[in-house]
């Protein structure tokens, strides 16, 4: 253990600290030494997204001290931006602490005299996004670590808009917290009459806002019997979710009952995230066994959704995030534009890793599309940038997010599983399934193909690797990938473009973001993102090919799914 972190823990063991974090400390000093130098080692660090960690003592953890710390900082920050009242709506899901979490911030918002809007109990991420707006807040908190396993919890901080901090707030706010050196800097208490509990006003708003979002209730009416799958997933979903389901009209819904009570273990998965298969296996069960028309599962604080459907053989599978997002997208604009209620002034908008099948689509229907950066605080900034001058239809990304309509400013899973339980019933109505859809989709636009793979560099220097290869695609880029010639570089962090024929050099309009993408002759897209907080890099592919006949489907995958491989082998990421 460095010097460094024998202060951090000496500090604890005499500073201001509860007897049971003390203790908590010792028995780590004693039977846990390494396990002690990682919860000292650094202090958890206040992201542009607000905190994460993994539970208990310690600097590097998310405990009541790091969660204290963390809003004195965010407190003084909206204290100077804003004159007069400050309000903030605080939320929090179903994980352990989570409530503790919760309760603290409240408390340390209200002594500093601030306005609090505490819900009752647990509620989704999408909720509290749509309460800060109802409530003319401010900012809020919600207290979530979303799909993360069950070790850990967190923090993420957001501004008046509902979106999560943009900058400037969000490095300001950072350097806020960072001021904050000692538990002693925090005030803890003694602003109780400055907290409000809130519940059942601010659902009844949201599920009313979220029905307002259907296009075809008649269909709904009509189809109102479609066979309805959902799982929470332990989380809060189940709070909703339901509800919202019932309000549009649906009357056959079945929930997976070992999932459907909110519990911070999460018993029945490893790991919480409607992207893994294991995840949505008790669902899929179910969905089988009742020959259901949708499966549809949330995340622990309901901003992610996964969906499973009978494929054009009659057999279950999951979908992807890019497929969920390539059919919604597609049915709002369709839907609009059949009911008669599209504008010259819809949008659409989709990050830069997600399936450019989407660009397609939007182009077919006169709808303008923006590309932004990945996170959907950056949909949220164009929205409000893009407000009195566009319509907001639809926003999404490869990882399972969907956003429907602008009262929420972040990944909404709640009015995404209505609207998506809508659209198989839209289709229901015209005797096909989802997937009979989606390739139909594939036939008019080309079939798109996306896969993802995340590489994690252990150890001390596992940062350092990352920031190298990065480098070394800067400083010398492949001219070819798998054979294919790579047509032009999109540097996000330097904001220019080349194309590698010309050499024509030319800016990007996006922030500055540590991406890069290939664009291949063919058409394919490689983007390579390394993480900010996490020695890891994803790199995102997509690839795409002409789909004449549905007799040809499995065909074109497997050449697809061959040139994903392909490529992957050639940049020797495995």
């Amino acid at each position: 253990m460095d010097t460094k972190t024998q202060q951090r823990v000496q500090s604890w063991l005499q500073g201001n600290y509860d007897p049971e974090t003390k203790a908590a400390i010792l028995d780590l000093q004693k039977n846990h030494p390494d396990e002690l130098t990682d919860a000292f080692y650094r202090t958890l660090e206040f992201g542009t997204g607000g905190l994460r960690g993994i539970m208990g003592v310690g600097t590097n953890r998310m405990n009541q001290y790091t969660v204290g710390m963390a809003t004195q900082g965010y407190a003084n920050y909206l204290k100077a931006q804003v004159q007069g009242e400050v309000r903030v709506a605080i939320a929090h899901d179903c994980r352990n602490n989570s409530r503790k979490f919760a309760e603290i911030t409240a408390g340390v918002m209200g002594a500093n005299g601030i306005k609090v809007f505490l819900f009752e109990s647990l509620r989704p991420t999408p909720e509290l996004s749509f309460a800060i707006r109802n409530l003319n807040c401010h900012g809020g908190v919600v207290c979530t670590a979303s799909h993360n396993p069950k070790e850990y919890n967190g923090y993420k901080a957001y501004w008046n808009d509902g979106g999560q901090l943009v900058p400037p707030h969000d490095k300001n706010v950072i350097n806020e917290v960072n001021k904050i050196e000692s538990l002693d800097d925090v005030k803890w208490g003694g602003g109780e009459s400055n907290i409000t509990i809130i519940g059942k006003n601010i659902d009844d708003a949201f599920i009313e806002m979220s029905k307002g979002l259907s296009v075809y209730p008649d269909i709904i009416a009509a189809q109102h019997d479609l066979s309805i799958v959902y799982t929470p997933i332990h989380g809060s979903g189940i709070t909703l979710v339901p509800e919202v389901l019932k309000r549009y009209g649906f009357t056959n819904v079945h929930i997976v009952k070992e999932q459907a009570t909110p519990d911070g273990n999460f018993p029945t998965v490893v790991y919480p995230n409607p992207e893994e298969a294991e995840a949505m296996s008790l669902g899929m069960k179910l969905a089988q066994s009742i020959n259901a028309d949708i499966l549809a599962g949330t995340d622990p604080d309901a901003d992610r959704v996964g969906i499973g459907v009978k494929d054009h053989k009659g057999r279950w599978v999951l979908l992807n995030g890019n497929q969920t997002a390539v059919l919604a997208f597609n049915y709002l604009m369709e839907a609009r534009k059949a009911k008669g209620i599209a504008t010259p002034q819809d949008m659409v908008v989709k990050t830069i890793v997600t399936s450019d099948m989407i660009d397609v689509l939007a182009g077919k229907y006169g709808v303008s599309c923006y590309n932004v950066l990945t996170g959907f605080k950056w949909i949220a900034e164009l929205i409000k940038e893009k407000e009195g001058k566009e319509h907001y239809i639809i926003g999404g990304e490869e990882s399972y997010g969907l956003m429907v309509g602008d009262k929420v400013r972040d990944k909404d899973a709640v009015t995404a599983v209505a609207i998506l339980c809508e659209m198989a019933a839209y289709e229901k109505a015209k005797g096909r399934s989802l997937y009979d859809k989606l390739i139909d989709l594939y036939k008019q636009c080309g079939f798109y193909k996306e896969s993802l793979i995340s590489l994690t560099k252990k150890g001390m220097h596992g940062q350092e690797e990352i920031a190298a290869m990065m480098e070394g695609y800067r400083s010398n880029p492949p001219s070819t990938i798998a054979g294919i010639a790579v047509k032009s570089i999109l540097d996000y962090q330097q904001q220019v473009g080349k194309n590698l024929e010309s050499e024509e050099i030319y800016p990007l309009a996006l922030p500055k973001s540590n991406v890069l993408q290939f664009l291949l002759a063919d058409g394919t897209k490689i983007s390579a993102r390394p993480s900010g907080t996490e020695p890891k890099i994803k790199f995102y592919f997509s690839v795409n090919a002409p789909l004449a006949d549905v007799a040809d489907f499995e065909k074109v995958e497997a050449l697809l799914d061959g040139k994903i491989k392909g490529i992957i082998e050639d940049m020797k990421l495995k």
